[in-house]
């Protein structure tokens, strides 16, 4: 059919340009604001996730709490409300949102800088380190320079942890460099590194006795048992600042998507890229996996999740899988704090059971190709 000479005219460079950025801004702003609604339901979960609990209290009341120590003058409130919202369940709850955001953005971003959908911080070993460095922390009450510190244990457990979960990426990076950093490589590596650990993790329980080893099965499995103030005030800066260089990549990480050779032409230096990227997400992962212990899938779902709502544009995703990853673990640590309350599940077994069945969704759901 031909095309009338009233639209031929109308089809010059100009209202193509104009066109591709009515569709561009469109669908930017729409992604904008599934991120800004994600950011109130993150804070809506929060607060409903505060007033639930053994004592009853209402998001009323929690919101006064908080709003009383933000020093605005409201309504009074009762001492016993007053001592559950903001000494006990609050720290956990920030803690909560803020290993969520770590957990899921580092998750994110691996999978996009090594194309890999499988990829996290667990697949790339970062889990295996940690768990031997808490196993050598609490076994042995050592830490990787030697030494005893019992009397200040908890720490000696963080600070191996975080040292050794960082360690096995740093190895991995070791490894790969022998192939010029390829992901495969970098993967790979991680596997084998984790594998390692794993095997002294099993050597320290065997060697263990009762006490220990049921101090270190619960490490095992995850938990908000020891959030404070304190820890919420190490951790917030260190996430946050950690997310924000990751969003600084957003753009080179879409163009790495489109293969290593389009990146490379486009001046984007690869292999500095990935060292950088993954960087920011093993300091993030590993600084709250040492406060909290072994959490999975909360890494791959929220990702996943994230990509079926915003896509891949990092712009957005990143951000976007912060939130949702927040979002998952407010809502498992909610539920392994109530189920057979009094009573608390760890709550790396709530995010085992409620990841593995979406995830195992996703992959029979999903028909056409992870990465295109």
């Amino acid at each position: 059919m031909g095309v009338p000479a009233a639209e031929v005219g109308s089809t010059g460079p100009e209202m193509s340009l104009a066109a591709v950025r009515a569709t561009y801004s469109r669908h930017t702003g729409r992604k904008a604001l599934l991120v800004a609604a994600l950011l109130g339901l993150t804070g809506a979960t929060a607060l409903v996730a505060t007033a639930v609990g053994a004592a009853g209290i209402s998001v009323a009341d929690v919101w006064r709490v908080i709003l009383a120590h933000l020093g605005i003058k409201t309504a009074p409130v009762n001492d016993l409300a007053q001592t559950v919202v903001w000494e006990i369940r609050l720290p956990r709850i920030l803690l909560a949102t803020v290993t969520g955001m770590s957990l899921a953005g580092a998750g994110a971003v691996m999978q996009g800088v090594l194309r890999n959908p499988l990829v996290s911080p667990y697949t790339m070993g970062l889990s295996s380190g940690a768990a031997f460095g808490a196993a050598l922390a609490i076994v042995l009450g050592t830490g990787l320079v030697g030494g005893n510190y019992l009397d200040v244990s908890r720490w000696l457990i963080v600070t191996n942890a975080f040292i050794f979960g960082g360690l096995t990426t740093l190895l991995a990076f070791s490894l790969a460099r022998f192939k010029g950093m390829a992901p495969e490589t970098l993967v790979l590596g991680g596997v084998a590194i984790g594998y390692l650990f794993q095997a002294g993790v099993s050597l320290l329980k065997y060697i263990s006795n009762n006490d220990a080893l049921k101090e270190l099965v619960v490490w095992l499995m995850g938990g908000f048992w020891g959030a404070d103030w304190q820890t919420v005030a190490l951790l917030t800066p260190v996430v946050l600042l950690c997310m924000a260089g990751l969003c600084l990549y957003a753009w080179d990480l879409n163009v790495l998507g489109a293969g290593e050779d389009v990146a490379a032409s486009l001046g984007i230096k690869v292999g500095r890229l990935r060292v950088c990227t993954l960087t920011l997400a093993t300091l993030a992962a590993s600084a709250t996996v040492a406060f909290t212990g072994i959490i999975g899938f909360v890494c791959l779902v929220g990702p996943h999740i994230c990509r079926m709502l915003v896509g891949s544009d990092n712009r957005f995703l990143i951000p976007c899988s912060c939130l949702m990853g927040a979002v998952l673990l407010l809502v498992a640590d909610t539920l392994a704090r109530t189920i057979i309350a009094p009573t608390e599940i760890p709550v790396g077994i709530i995010t085992a059971l409620m990841g593995s069945p979406f995830f195992v969704y996703l992959l029979i759901r999903k028909r056409r190709q992870w990465w295109g």
